[in-house]
């Protein structure tokens, strides 16, 4: 048997409401909740001593408990003659001071200025519903006419924009002071069939003299601190804004596949600006996630905002699979935001982004990291080269960019004064055969394809291009381990060419030399000069624009021109290295065709636990069927090579070009 209406202009009707209660019988309809969710917000805004009208009573018994506990001057209007006969038989023995009345609210019998307080819960609402809300006007102007000065309007609402923005202009034009209370469910006591959007409670205040400028308020709960806003669209822009997280919060607590990405932004309670921006990832349907791990929130590292991993949706699906966690919730903190420290965020955080757990989390749960409710570190994914795959909820991992194998040099005594003016790299024997980025390892094997450096052909001379310098590993390997090769270094920042001489024991010299500029704007020069140039041109710069999914490298180093200019260079068995870091997959096939168009033979080779991977790209075209099958043999000559290299037998290379190439694949 239904019991809603046809159309919703029939909650406006009288006949609607008799046909409702004749069917609904004793049962009390409690719209928007009973007395013990709204005893909070109407304690405080009606006194005991008040008289009070009660519009559109219903069946409820709210004005049945509210009489219960000391408020004996309530009047009961419905228009309903089934409800008001009912509700006077009920009350009649227990409560003979309760009376109900069958009465028009939009023409009471009373005088101006009867009472104290007028108690709506859902009659506007439904008033409303009739076109362009002519009713609802009528009986807001009647509400009006009979509350004295300093008497309230207390209206229980759902807030829908149509319904609370025609009362709220009434009474601003009237003078009054409006105010709004959010009414949020409990943690664990959504239903599937409950109200998505938020109970409100609209407060209107009258006074004996209109207001110059508007007193508009919206307070969260029962006894929130009040935002104070200016104009009405501002007002009602914050009941929207409650209304989204609302509906948020019910799909993602009752529902057990919810869309994925959704996000809501959290404002700060006294200034309204935004705070905290959170977007809910959910693993894949069918995902096989650890028990333990349910639910867990990753700090983005403030100032990482923008970046492609946790601003693009593809970015996010990526962090949320490396966590692999059923649900993870992406916290971003805003610039113009103060945050004491890590704990402090985490703490305020913590009541509001258990709304946001899964179904069946228990509603007592509290962010922390020793539970199945974890706060990932942020420095987990700081940097794109590190795949975020924690085995602990609270280990963290610390990164560095560039490394060298080092140990202390046995020096004569110096000076104090001497020992601290000298760089750390004067007390220190840096050993150039160590590689300590594994993409290096790939670069210096990818050498084993030229052809020339073998011990057949060792005095051949290999000229190299490389442009990013780092800590100088790769380029002082190259000088050191390859007979006769010649290496130009290409570095932008003069700092990190500091840094790799006082801390990396940098050494350059006649075959291994620096030019600091920008190195798209020396391949532009070279490539003018005319002539191929170089053997090997190999590109390891980061991309500084961090909101791109490309780590490495900037986008203008790989597009069409640019890399037609590298071809250009290259002598005729000569190849070009890329190391590309790219999680944005579209972004990767898009760079990987434009390398295709201008180079006939590419090898890639992937890093193991990294984003890393390395192309090889050879000038001239090879033979599909031969490349890779040879590799094993031209892997063992370069190792031979590569043992010849230097002259100091103490230092040897601590490379394994045979194992670094078995997983090389033909793109």
């Amino acid at each position: 048997m239904s019991l809603l209406p046809r159309t919703a202009e029939e909650f406006s009707s009288a006949e609607y409401w008799e046909r409702f209660f004749k069917k609904r019988g004793e049962r009390a309809f409690e719209w928007y909740g009973d007395y013990n969710k709204l005893c909070g917000v109407l304690h405080k805004y009606i006194k005991v001593q008040d008289k009070v009208l009660v519009v559109g009573c219903g069946n409820s018994e709210l004005s049945e408990q509210l009489y219960d506990v000391g408020y004996k001057h309530l009047t009961n209007i419905d228009i309903s003659e089934t409800v008001v006969t009912h509700m006077n038989q009920r009350n009649s023995e227990r409560r003979p001071d309760l009376t109900f009345h069958q009465v028009d609210a939009t023409q009471t019998p009373y005088e101006d200025a009867s009472f104290q307080a007028a108690l709506d819960k859902g009659t506007l609402d439904a008033m409303a519903s009739e076109e362009e809300g002519a009713l609802a006007r009528r009986m807001i102007t009647e509400v009006s006419r009979v509350l004295k000065v300093g008497g309230r309007y207390v209206c229980v609402t759902l807030a829908q924009e149509s319904v609370v923005k025609l009362a709220v202009e009434h009474f601003v034009q009237l003078g009054w002071a409006v105010r709004l209370h959010c009414l949020q469910e409990e943690r664990g006591r959504e239903e599937e069939d409950s109200f998505a959007l938020p109970v409100f409670v609209l407060i209107s205040t009258k006074f004996r003299q209109p207001m110059p400028n508007p007193i508009l308020e919206m307070c969260l709960g029962d006894d929130g601190v009040p935002v104070r806003h200016t104009r009405v669209c501002d007002l009602l822009s914050a009941v929207r804004e409650y209304q989204a997280y609302s509906v948020l919060r019910k799909r993602l607590r009752t529902n057990t596949d919810p869309p994925s990405n959704l996000s809501l932004t959290l404002c700060d309670a006294k200034t309204g600006l935004p705070r905290y921006t959170l977007t809910v990832q959910d693993c894949p349907p069918g995902a096989k996630v650890p028990r333990p791990n349910q639910f867990a929130i990753f700090i983005v590292p403030r100032g990482s905002e923008t970046a492609w991993l946790y601003s693009a949706p593809e970015g996010r699906r990526q962090l949320a699979a490396s966590a692999n966690f059923r649900r993870l919730v992406i916290a971003s903190m805003h610039r113009n935001q103060d945050y004491t420290d890590m704990q402090a965020v985490q703490s305020e955080l913590s009541p509001v982004v258990m709304d946001l757990a899964p179904p069946g989390m228990p509603t007592n749960q509290q962010v922390n990291a020793q539970t199945c409710l974890a706060i990932l570190d942020p420095q987990f994914a700081e940097i794109d080269r590190v795949v975020l795959k924690p085995k602990q909820q609270s280990k963290q991992i610390n990164i560095c960019s560039s490394a060298a194998s080092n140990h202390k040099k046995k020096n004569k005594k110096k000076t104090k004064a001497a020992a601290a003016a000298a760089p750390p790299s004067a007390c220190l024997s840096v050993d150039s055969g160590f590689l300590c980025c594994a993409h290096h390892e790939v670069m210096v094997a990818g050498l084993s394809m030229l052809g020339a450096a073998t011990p057949q052909n060792k005095d051949g001379p290999v000229s190299v291009l490389l442009v990013g310098l780092g800590g100088g590993g790769l380029p002082q390997f190259l000088r050191d381990f390859v007979p006769n090769a010649a290496v130009e270094v290409v570095e932008l920042d003069p700092v990190v060419l500091q840094v790799a001489k006082d801390w990396f024991g940098f050494r350059p010299d006649d075959r291994l030399t620096v030019t600091l500029g920008d190195g798209l704007e020396r391949i532009c020069s070279l490539e003018k000069e005319g002539g191929h140039c170089f053997d090997v041109i190999m590109f390891d710069v980061d991309n500084k624009d961090s909101s791109v999914g490309m780590s490495c490298p900037p986008a203008a180093f790989v597009e069409t021109p640019v890399l037609q200019k590298v071809f250009n260079m290259l002598t005729s068995r000569g190849l070009f290295m890329l190391n590309l870091v790219c999680r944005d997959l579209l972004l990767r096939k898009n760079v990987l065709e434009r390398v295709k168009s201008v180079f006939p033979t590419i090898l890639s080779q992937r890093i193991p636990e990294e984003i890393n991977e390395v192309l090889l790209c050879f000038r001239e075209a090879k033979d599909a069927d031969r490349i890779l099958p040879s590799l094993s043999q031209a892997a063992k000559n370069f190792q031979r090579t590569l043992s010849c290299g230097t002259a100091d037998s103490k230092r040897k290379p601590h490379i394994d070009i045979a194992e670094i190439l078995k997983d090389l694949k033909l793109e």
